[in-house]
């Protein structure tokens, strides 16, 4: 039952509170550098474990099981602690970019009741293609918030929010973007999703 894809997804698991430890100190700067390399490796792993499974013929239920939920376990971990540590903070709407956080993980906390649901009724939802996509940005954004914290430190106060933000932290805006992106792509997919599972609450 461990086999090495199970295992990579287990290390997923485990490396999400270094993640936030690193994450923790919203000025320190090496610590944003090594989280963002464990958070490539993170990244990597989700890639390498299906690739393993697949190409072994090593699909297994507890893999089945285990790959959504690490995957959230680190996307809800990432957001949290960028938003408590002022990194969802941008230019003109300020802390309002937390907006497009909590969309992405009230979809994630609904998709999930919703797939228990319809897994006790013998009912597949597949990923859609635009659900894939919207994991690419919601990938990229949190990557590039986190990188943009090694490279430009944390966003500055409200009152040079504008100025700093535009001219000196453009990754930093570029993970807002892509932040946004994701969020809007989250209420699309997740609406089909919903339908879905609407023709079986008769």
């Amino acid at each position: 039952m461990l086999t090495l894809p199970n295992l990579l997804t287990l290390s997923r698991i485990l490396a999400v509170p270094f993640l936030g430890f690193l994450l923790w100190w919203p000025d320190w700067r090496l610590g944003y550098a090594l989280a963002f390399v464990l958070y490539c490796i993170i990244g990597f792993t989700d890639y390498l474990d299906g690739y393993l499974a697949r190409a072994q013929g090593a699909v297994s239920k507890l893999g089945q099981f285990l790959d959504p939920i690490a995957d959230k376990i680190m996307v809800a971990a990432v957001i949290l602690i960028l938003t408590a540590q002022g990194y969802l903070r941008g230019p003109y709407v300020g802390d309002m970019h937390v907006i497009a956080g909590l969309v992405i993980l009230i979809r994630e906390i609904a998709v999930s009741g919703l797939r228990e649901f319809l897994g006790g009724l013998q009912v597949s939802m597949p990923v859609s293609k635009l659900a894939k996509w919207k994991t690419t940005f919601q990938l990229v954004s949190l990557g590039a918030i986190i990188l943009g914290g090694a490279v430009h430190g944390p966003p500055p106060g409200a009152e040079s929010l504008v100025v700093r933000t535009l001219a000196e932290q453009w990754i930093h805006l570029v993970g807002l973007t892509s932040l946004w992106a994701a969020a809007i792509l989250t209420c699309i997919t997740g609406w089909d999703y919903l339908r879905v599972g609407l023709k079986h609450m008769d």
